[in-house]
Formats: C-alpha cells, structure tokens, sequence
C-alpha cells in the first residue's frame, strides 16, 4: 500500500546524516532536532503552538485532557472511522456519541451532528478522513451556536488546505480549537516510528499541553497538572524534518495518482469514486483540497470481497478502511445507538476498498491494478 524503502532513497543522505549526528550527541529525548522540527512545522500550518509528542492517538488524548473534558461529557464523532478517535473518548471516561458520515466524502455529517447535541455535549471531533477536510463551514457554525470544542482529527488530512464558503483558505487542522495528527510511518508525513503532535492557536491552551506531555512538568520535579509521558524522540523529529519540506510535493504526486485512478475508472459501471467537498473529485489540476491518504472507491454490485480475493491473488495491495463501523465493536457497543441512526455507515463498510497511494507508484503499477479491477468487474 505505501512503499517506504522508495521514499526513503530520495532522503537518504539527510536522514542518514541527522541521525548519525544525533546518535554521536545522544540527545535523544527532546533534542535540538525536535524544537527545529516543532518550529518548521508550526510555519508550514501557520499555527502559533505546535506540541509534538509520542503518537497521534496520544495527541487526541492530550488535547481532549487539555480542554478540561470531564467524565460524562459528550463527545460527538464519526461512526466510521479508526477505532483510536473514539477509543481516548472512552479512556478519558467521557462518552463517546457517534453519528453518521456522508456517503460521497466519507466525513462527518453535520445535520447527524446537529441532531445529536445534548445539554451534556461539549466538543464535536470531525476526523478529517482519507485525505480531506470535513465540512467546517458548518461544523464551526454549528459548535459556536451551541458553546462546544472543536478538535480536528488530522491523522490523515496532513498537508490539505480547507476552502471556506467566503473563499479563505486554511491548512487542515488549523480550524478548530485544536488538532491532532499522527506521524505513523505509512502517514503522507510520517516518520521511521511512531509520533504525533497537537497543534492550536490558543496560548493558555497550548501551555496546559506543553505540561501534560511532560508529566505534568513545566519545571523539572514540578508537578503542576496531571500529565502523561508523551514526547517524540529526537530520532523521530529528525525524519520529519527531512520530509517537511517535501510534504506538497508528496501530496501533489498523491493527487496525480489519483487523477490517473480516476481516469482509468471513469464511466466504469460499479464503481463510484471518491469525491471531495468542493465537488471537483479531488483531480482538478490546481486542487488543494484532498491529499489521498487513501484512495477509496466503492464496490457497488455487492462483489467488494469477492474483489478483494481477486487483488490479493494478483499480489495486489489493498486496505478496507473500514470493515466494522464503531458502534457494532464489542467496545464500543450501546443501547443508544439504532441501526436507523447509520444507514450511510452500514452500507460504506460492504462497499468500500482502497487500493495503493503513495508518492512512488508508477503508471504501470496504476494501469495493472486498474485493468484488474475493471477486467474483474465486467466478468
């Protein structure tokens, strides 16, 4: 699905030297490296904090802590989704409310949002899935209206810009109250482990984070809130920063991809394409909108595993994200939820599979899984 090693070779040399550098100082928790990294990335969102820290399920965690969330606080989400979104809800002992996405988008819905608010809501987290912004005109909208957080999950939207109704632009994440991202090493920037951040514009906010990451310290042996242990390493820090500066470029390979993707499977019967919130499908020359961490499809003839049986025998790679919507996960399960309340999600775990999307595919790696997808679907 993603082929590291290729990457890896066009960096080599930087990443071999920064880690050389960093083994012969043995700076290994919170180097030099890590607070150039921080700094070169709060540039690139235009954020003013940026907290890295240990991985992006630690990220959610901390940003949700940092808000003050108590437990039974409601925390509204995405039913289909990771399992890690709604998982720190529930480690925080808040309770999680999942609600539908969009079938075209795969995002949150934000009248299944609306729907779903109580007196004991206090945040909305729109996971910005596969690669695009969900839709945050009205999701702000909806969150001032009612006095709710905000708290972007941006695990996979790294690196995408957000085009609001009046025309302003702003990088994924980079919305709400706060984000979160992960650095997982198949991530559109992604490190050699794991890692993650949480970044916000919010000053009081982002000290309270600064402390939780460290144990609660921001003086050594001082313990001023409850915290965690939760750094990136400098090892970490020092990969990110060698593919910072070519993270557009790695998103713009994406969405030729993608392009190709789609030009292949265009008119085919079957098969519906991903689609993004501004309506171009993500393969207009000059869109910024979706960075394809997946290329997602939809199986419409009921043959999605069947498909997925004939890939696997061609040795061709491919994920379906997801087979299981949160609310049937033994976890997970509640006696609020109905069937009823997930019809989008209910079909979107029979229908979905994403095929391989990274920076190094090359047009005939596209054309063989394409025409085996096509040559599948016509039998």
């Amino acid at each position: 699905m993603v082929d590291l090693v290729g990457q890896y070779q066009a960096i080599k040399k930087q990443v071999d030297e920064s880690i050389a550098q960093i083994l012969n100082s043995a700076a290994f928790i919170n180097g030099p490296e890590v607070h150039a990294f921080q700094k070169e990335l709060e540039d690139y969102l235009q954020v003013k904090h940026v907290i890295p820290c240990a991985n992006g399920t630690d990220a959610l965690q901390i940003a949700m802590m940092g808000l003050g969330l108590q437990p039974g606080d409601e925390v509204i989400t995405a039913d289909f989704t990771f399992a890690a979104t709604v998982e720190v809800i529930a480690l925080l002992r808040l309770t999680p409310v999942l609600v539908d996405v969009e079938p075209d988008t795969f995002n949150i819905d934000p009248i299944a949002i609306e729907k779903a608010i109580t007196s004991k809501t206090k945040a909305i987290v729109p996971v910005h899935l596969f690669g695009q912004c969900a839709n945050m005109d009205v999701i702000m909208e909806i969150a001032q209206k009612h006095g709710l957080f905000v708290i972007e999950d941006n695990a996979q939207a790294i690196g995408a810009n957000y085009t609001f109704k009046n025309g302003k632009k702003k990088k994924a994440g980079s919305i709400g109250h706060v984000a979160s991202t992960s650095f997982f090493p198949s991530k559109n920037l992604g490190c050699y482990g794991d890692g993650g951040a949480i970044y916000t514009d919010n000053d009081e906010l982002a000290h309270t984070i600064r402390g939780i990451v460290n144990h609660g310290m921001y003086t050594r042996y001082h313990h001023d809130v409850v915290g965690v242990n939760s750094r990136l390493d400098t090892i970490q820090a020092a990969v990110l920063r060698a593919k910072l500066p070519h993270l557009d470029s790695y998103c713009n390979q994406r969405r030729e991809a993608a392009r190709k993707y789609v030009n292949a499977f265009q008119g085919q019967d079957f098969i519906i394409l991903p689609k993004t919130g501004i309506d171009c499908s993500g393969i207009c020359e000059n869109c910024d909108c979706h960075v394809f961490h997946q290329f997602t499809i939809r199986i419409m003839n009921g043959k999605r595993d069947e498909l997925a049986a004939h890939l696997a025998e061609k040795n061709i790679p491919f994920g379906i994200y997801y087979p299981i919507p949160l609310h049937k996960q033994k976890a997970y399960i509640d006696k609020r939820y109905k069937e009823s309340d997930f019809p989008v999600t209910n079909e979107l775990v029979k229908e979905v599979i994403s095929l391989p999307m990274h920076t190094e595919l090359e047009d005939d790696q596209i054309s063989f899984i394409t025409d085996t997808v096509i040559q599948f679907l016509k039998n």
